[in-house]
C-alpha cells in the first residue's frame, strides 16, 4: 500500500485501514409508525433490516483519505441490547443533529472487530471530515493496525431536495431552546449541516470515481502521493477544515476530467499541473464542479457562493467538497502553490529538496503569532457578533461559527500590513469508546498566523475617508473610539487613527495593538486573552537602557555621523592626494552589530588624565570603564605615480598619510584625532571612527616575488591576503550587505540575534562577524521555500533551522549578493567545490567577490566546533518553538540563549567589576558598576579608552600560554565564566624534551622518564594571570588524569 501523507497524525509504525459501512434503510415492517409533529425518532429505536457489508477502497492505492483496504463486516446490535432488531437510523434523523449519535455506532463496530478478528482492540471514536458528521471507529489491536469505520447511509436514504444549501434541517426553535414561532416566518438555511449529512451520503461514490479515474494510472496516484507530502509539509491538511488529501485527490480527477491534466502523465507534471491551477484559480470566487449533468433542479455554483467561503462542487452537483474550507485556508492554499510555482520555474538544483522535504510549521513560516485562548472566549464572541445562524449551523461549534468573522475582522484591519492571515484548525477529536466526546473548549488554542507586508507594517498612520464622506461613518463604526479627526498638511480633514510607536521594534509590533483593539471592540475578547508572538526575542539585543528599541535607530545615528565624517573626508583640503573613495569595514556600518554604540562622554574622575598625549588612562581603584570600540573605516587614496613600488616605502607613506589627516581633520574641524602608523582614531559626535588609509596597488606589490635572476612571480602571502580582505573585501561586503538591510528591515534584528546566540554559547571566538553575517543574509537572499523574514523573531528561528540542517561537508553556502550569479554559475560553484574540498575549510560560503576560497572561514570555525554549533541549534528550535507556540505564556524565553556549562573541564568564574560589558549578559543584572560614562551624552575634549576589555586581554593571555594543552570559550557580551576544555593528544606521555617542559611535570612509566601536563600548577597559572579579574577556578571533570 502506498503511504498516505493527507492522512491524520499518527505513529509511523501503525498501518491504518478504512473501510465504509453502507447502512441500509430499515424494514417497513418494523417501524414504529408516524412521529408526532415536532418530535424527533429517539435514537437507537430498534427495527429490523437484513445484514449489510463494509466495503474499502478495492485497489488499497490510498488516494483516498486516508488510504482504503477492502474489508468485509456486518453491523451486529450494539453491545448490551438483546439479540434480534439491530439499530434502525430513521429518515426523520436528518433534523435536529440527531444524524448517527456517537452512542450507537462506535460499540456497534467494537462488537464487529472483536467478533470477526478475534483480537483485543482500543477503540477511539474520531471525527475525521465533519465537525456534525457521524463518528467513524478506530480500533487498534496489540500488531498496530488500525481499523477506521465509516458510517455511511444508502445514496436514496434522504431526500436529496432537503439538503441543499439553501434549506433548513435544524429548527432555531429547537436550538435555542424556545417555543416556536407564531409569525410563519422562515427558518435561516443550514448549508453545513446538510453538507455533513451529504458527506456520509457520498463516501462510497466518492471512493468509486477515483477508482475508475485513478485506478490504471501510475502517474497520477504518483502526483497525488507527492500532492500529499506537499501539504503535509505546509500543514495545509492539518484539522478539521484542512485541504486534506482526499480534496487534492477530488481536485486531480476534476483536472483529469478537464483533461488540464492527461492520464499519461509523470507524478512531477502532476504536481506542476494542481499547483499552478491552484496558484491562478481562487476558488473562494469562482468555484468548479465536477458534475456534468444538465439538471436545472440542480443549485447553481453562485448559490454554494453564498452559503461558502470555498466552493468545489462534486459529480452529484449538490455536496461542496470545500465545504468546511475557510477563505483564509484557501488562500493560504493559493499562497503556497505560487511560491512553489516560482520556485519551480527557477530551476535550482535543490528545488525537491526545498519543495517536498523542508518542514513549514506555522511558527517557522509566519513572521508573527497570535494565540486566543481560552478558547470559550469565542463563545461571548458568537453573542457579540450575532453569529446565531452560524452557532444554529455548525451545532454550537463556536470555534468554527466564528473563526470566519474573526478572519475577515482582522484582514480589513490588517490590510496594508500584511501579505496574508492564516489560522489553525481544530485537531480532530479522539476520544475513548468509554468516555464522552471532547468539549469544544478543549480543542486546544485558536493561532492566528500574519505573514506581514514590510513596505507598510510600520506606518504608524490608518488614513480614513474625508470628514464629509458617507464612508466616514463606516470608518468611525469600524476603528471606534481609536478614530479622530485630523488636519493633514493638504489642508484635508480625515478621520485617522494614530497608534502608539516611536521605536521600530513598536512600530512592527502595531499589528498587535490593531488585533487586540478589534477583537475587545468588536468581538468581546480582552487583551488578557491574546497571546501575541512577535517580539519576544527582542529583549536580547536591547540596550540597557533601550527597553522599547532593539538599537536600530541607535545604528542610524551612528551610521548618520559615518557619513558626515565621509563629506568631511572628501572635502579635506591640503592632502598630497585626493580621497579617491571612503568605505565602512564595521559592523555598525552594516547593522549587524549585536549591541551598537552610543555617543559617549567620560566622567573625568573615572580616569588618570595624561595630559601630554590629550587622552585618559583606566584608574585601578575604579571598575572597569564603559567598553568603546572604534568603527573602521577605509579611505582610499588616488593612485599616483609618485607612490613608491617598494612595501616598506608604501607603509612609511601610509603613516605619513596618516599624520596628515589627523592634523587636518583637527585643523579644518576641529575634531579630536589621535593618529598611529597604521590607523587615525577621530570622536566625533561622541563617535570614535578608526581611519585606515589604503592604496590599491598595495595587495599586489606584496604579491610580487623576485628571484635571484631578477625575475618577478606573483604569489599569495599571508600578509597581501590580510590586507586585500581587510581594505576591499571588507568594505565591499559592507557596502552589500548595508544594501541588503536597506530592502529587508529585519536583516538587522536577525543578524544580531544569531550572534547573540552564538556568542552566549561561547562559539563567537570561532566564527568571524563576517560569516554569520553572510548566513543571516542567505536567509533573505535565499528564503526559498519561505518569503524573506519580516520579523527578527522568525528569521532567528529559520537561523537556527539552517545552521542545524545544512550540509555544510557536501555543499558550500551560496549567498547571491546584489543577484549576481546566475544559476548557471551556482552549478559551476558546487562542481568546482566537490573537485577542491579536501582544500577548503568545514564551512565554506561563497559570494560574488569570494568564489573559490571562503575568505571569511578560512580561520574557523573548525569541525568540531561547528558540529558542536550543529547540535545545539538542533537542541535550541525545537524548544524554542515549543516555547513560542505554548498559547499559556513562553515562559523563560532566555533559556535557549544560556549556555551548557557541563561540557566543560574547567570553569574560570571572573569578577562583575572588570567585565566592562556585564549588562549585556543572556541574564542582564539587575544592579551592576558604573563605567564612568555622564548620564548626558555631549562633547568632550578628550579621546575615551578604546577597546579596553579585560576578560578578552585575559583571554588573549591564556590561549598564548596554554594553547597545546585547552581550547578556551568565552561570551565576550557580559559573560561571567570562561570555559576550559582539555585537549585530549595533549594529555599523551611524551619523551622529555626541552621545548616541552613548559606547563609539564617530568613522572617515571614503565621506567622511562616522560613529560605530563602539570594540571594543578595550571589552573594556579590561570589564576596567577588573572589576579583581580579571576574570582575562582573550579574543575568538573578529570579528564587530564593520565
Amino acid at each position: 500500500m502506498a503511504p498516505d501523507w493527507g492522512s491524520s497524525s499518527s505513529p509511523s509504525s501503525t498501518l491504518y485501514c478504512e473501510g465504509l459501512f453502507p447502512l441500509p434503510a430499515p424494514s417497513p415492517g418494523h417501524c414504529c409508525g408516524q412521529l408526532p409533529p415536532g418530535y424527533l425518532h429517539p435514537a437507537g429505536r430498534q427495527c429490523g433490516y437484513g445484514p449489510d457489508h463494509a466495503q474499502g477502497d478495492p485497489t488499497g492505492q490510498g488516494w483516498a483519505e486516508p488510504a482504503l483496504l477492502p474489508q468485509a463486516c456486518s453491523l451486529p446490535s450494539p453491545l448490551g441490547s438483546p439479540p434480534g432488531p439491530r439499530p434502525c437510523l430513521w429518515q426523520c434523523s436528518l433534523l435536529l443533529h440527531q444524524w448517527l449519535p456517537p452512542e450507537t455506532i462506535p460499540v456497534a463496530a467494537a462488537a464487529w472487530w472483536e467478533t470477526h478478528t478475534g483480537l483485543g482492540a482500543q477503540y477511539e471514536v474520531t471525527n475525521l471530515v465533519g465537525k456534525a458528521q457521524g463518528p467513524q471507529v478506530q480500533g487498534k489491536d496489540e500488531r498496530l493496525v488500525t481499523v477506521r469505520l465509516h458510517p455511511c447511509p444508502p445514496p436514496d436514504f434522504f431526500r436529496l431536495c432537503r439538503l441543499l444549501p439553501s434549506k433548513n434541517n435544524v429548527r432555531s426553535a429547537w436550538y435555542r431552546g424556545q417555543s416556536p414561532p407564531g409569525d410563519g416566518s422562515p427558518e435561516l438555511p443550514t448549508p453545513h449541516y446538510n453538507t455533513w449529512v451529504l458527506q456520509d451520503t457520498a463516501l462510497e461514490s466518492h471512493v468509486q470515481l477515483l477508482s475508475t479515474m485513478l485506478g490504471s494510472a501510475l502517474g497520477l496516484k504518483d502526483g497525488v502521493i507527492l500532492l500529499k507530502i506537499w501539504l503535509r509539509q505546509r500543514e495545509l491538511d492539518k484539522g478539521l477544515g484542512g485541504f486534506s488529501g482526499f480534496l487534492v485527490s477530488m481536485l486531480v480527477a476534476f483536472l483529469v476530467s478537464t483533461h488540464k491534466i492527461h492520464t499519461t502523465m509523470s507524478g512531477y507534471q502532476v504536481l506542476r499541473s494542481v499547483l499552478q491551477f491552484l496558484a491562478t484559480t481562487d476558488l473562494t470566487v469562482h468555484g468548479i464542479s465536477l458534475c456534468l449533468s444538465s439538471d436545472s433542479s440542480l443549485p447553481a455554483l453562485a448559490d454554494f457562493h453564498q452559503a461558502f467561503s470555498v466552493v468545489f462542487l462534486d459529480p452529484s452537483g449538490r455536496l461542496n467538497l470545500c465545504a468546511d474550507v475557510t477563505a483564509s485556508t484557501y488562500h493560504q492554499v493559493q499562497h503556497e502553490a505560487q511560491l512553489s510555482m516560482a520556485l519551480l520555474d527557477s530551476k535550482a538544483d535543490d528545488v525537491f529538496q526545498l519543495l517536498l522535504m523542508t518542514p513549514k510549521p506555522m511558527i517557522r513560516t509566519f513572521d508573527h503569532v497570535l494565540h486566543l485562548h481560552p478558547l470559550s472566549r469565542l463563545q461571548a464572541a458568537c453573542h457579540r457578533l450575532n453569529l446565531w445562524p452560524e452557532l444554529q449551523d455548525h451545532g454550537g461549534d463556536y470555534v468554527s461559527a466564528a473563526l470566519g468573522p474573526l478572519t475577515t475582522l482582522l484582514e480589513q484591519g490588517l490590510e496594508s500590513r500584511i501579505h496574508l492571515l492564516a489560522h489553525s484548525r481544530p485537531p480532530v477529536s479522539e476520544w475513548d469508546i468509554s468516555q464522552d466526546p471532547p468539549k469544544h473548549r478543549d480543542s486546544g488554542p485558536l493561532t492566528l498566523g500574519l505573514l506581514l507586508r514590510p513596505e507598510g507594517l510600520t506606518s504608524v498612520l490608518e488614513l480614513g475617508p474625508e470628514a464629509d464622506q458617507p464612508k466616514a461613518s463606516d470608518f468611525r463604526q469600524f476603528w471606534g473610539s481609536r478614530s479622530e479627526l485630523r488636519r493633514f498638511q493638504d489642508g484635508a480633514i480625515r478621520e485617522a487613527v494614530v497608534w502608539e510607536a516611536a521605536s521600530m521594534a513598536q512600530k512592527r509590533l502595531i499589528p498587535h495593538q490593531v488585533v487586540t483593539h478589534l477583537l475587545a471592540l468588536h468581538a468581546d475578547i480582552p487583551g488578557t486573552c491574546v497571546r501575541y508572538m512577535g517580539g519576544l526575542l527582542d529583549a536580547l539585543i536591547q540596550g540597557l537602557k533601550e527597553t522599547s528599541s532593539t538599537g536600530e535607530e541607535a545604528l542610524a545615528a551612528a551610521v548618520r555621523c559615518y557619513d558626515d565624517l565621509s563629506r568631511l573626508l572628501w572635502g579635506l583640503e591640503g592632502l598630497p592626494l585626493t580621497v579617491s573613495a571612503v568605505q565602512g569595514a564595521h559592523p555598525v556600518l552594516r547593522y549587524t552589530e549585536v549591541f551598537p554604540p552610543t555617543p559617549v562622554r567620560p566622567a573625568y574622575s573615572f580616569y588618570e588624565h595624561l595630559r601630554e598625549r590629550a587622552s585618559l588612562l583606566p584608574r585601578t581603584d575604579k571598575p572597569c570603564p564603559a567598553y568603546v570600540e572604534p568603527m573602521t573605516v577605509i579611505c582610499h587614496l588616488e593612485g599616483s605615480g609618485q607612490w613608491p613600488q617598494d612595501a616598506e616605502a608604501i607603509r612609511r607613506v601610509r603613516a605619513a598619510f596618516q599624520l596628515r589627516l589627523a592634523e587636518l581633520l583637527t585643523q579644518q574641524h576641529g575634531l579630536r584625532c589621535h593618529a598611529s602608523a597604521m590607523h587615525t582614531d577621530v570622536l566625533k559626535d561622541g563617535f570614535v571612527f578608526r581611519i585606515r588609509v589604503a592604496y590599491q596597488r598595495e595587495p599586489q606589490i606584496l604579491r610580487e616575488m623576485r628571484s635571484p635572476e631578477g625575475m618577478i612571480s606573483l604569489r599569495d602571502t599571508p600578509t597581501s591576503l590580510c590586507l586585500e580582505k581587510d581594505t576591499r573585501q571588507l568594505p565591499l561586503l559592507t557596502s552589500a550587505l548595508h544594501g541588503l538591510q536597506q530592502q529587508h528591515s529585519a536583516f538587522s534584528g536577525v543578524a544580531r540575534l544569531a550572534k547573540r546566540w552564538v556568542r552566549a554559547q561561547l562559539l563567537g571566538d570561532g566564527f568571524t562577524d563576517e560569516s554569520l553575517d553572510l548566513v543571516a543574509a542567505a536567509l533573505f537572499l535565499h528564503p526559498e521555500p519561505f518569503t524573506p523574514p519580516s520579523s527578527p523573531q522568525v528569521g532567528f528561528l529559520r537561523f537556527l533551522f539552517l545552521v542545524s540542517t545544512f550540509d555544510w561537508k557536501n555543499n558550500p553556502l551560496i549567498v547571491n549578493l546584489n543577484n549576481e550569479f546566475t544559476a548557471e554559475e551556482q552549478v559551476e560553484i558546487r562542481s568546482g567545490f566537490l573537485a577542491t574540498r579536501t582544500q577548503l575549510p568545514i564551512m565554506v560560503i561563497i559570494t560574488p567577490n569570494d568564489r573559490k576560497n571562503s575568505i571569511w572561514t578560512q580561520d574557523g570555525p573548525s569541525p568540531q566546533i561547528l558540529q558542536q554549533l550543529v547540535v545545539l541549534a538542533a537542541k535550541a528550535l525545537p524548544v524554542l518553538e515549543k516555547q513560542l507556540m505554548d498559547p499559556r505564556g513562553p515562559g523563560d524565553i532566555r533559556m535557549v540563549f544560556r549556555p551548557p556549562l557541563d561540557m566543560y573541564d574547567v570553569l574560570i568564574r571572573l569578577s562583575p567589576r572588570h567585565i566592562p560589558r556585564h549588562r549585556q549578559a543572556v541574564d542582564s543584572p539587575a544592579a551592576s558598576f558604573c563605567r564612568g560614562l555622564l548620564s548626558e551624552p555631549g562633547p568632550s575634549s578628550l579621546m575615551p579608552v578604546l577597546g579596553y576589555d579585560p576578560p578578552q586581554l585575559y583571554l588573549a593571555q591564556l590561549r598564548e600560554a596554554f594553547r597545546d594543552l585547552a581550547l578556551f570559550f568565552y561570551d565576550q557580551h557580559g559573560g561571567e565564566v570562561i570555559g576550559v576544555l582539555w585537549k585530549p593528544t595533549s594529555f599523551q606521555p611524551q619523551p622529555f624534551k626541552a621545548s616541552t617542559t613548559k606547563g609539564h611535570v617530568m613522572v617515571s612509566q614503565g621506567g622511562e622518564l616522560v613529560m605530563v601536563p602539570n594540571v594543578e600548577a595550571i589552573l594556579e597559572d590561570f589564576v596567577i594571570l588573572g589576579e583581580g579579574l579571576v574570582q575562582a577556578v573550579e574543575t568538573l571533570s578529570e579528564r587530564w588524569t593520565v
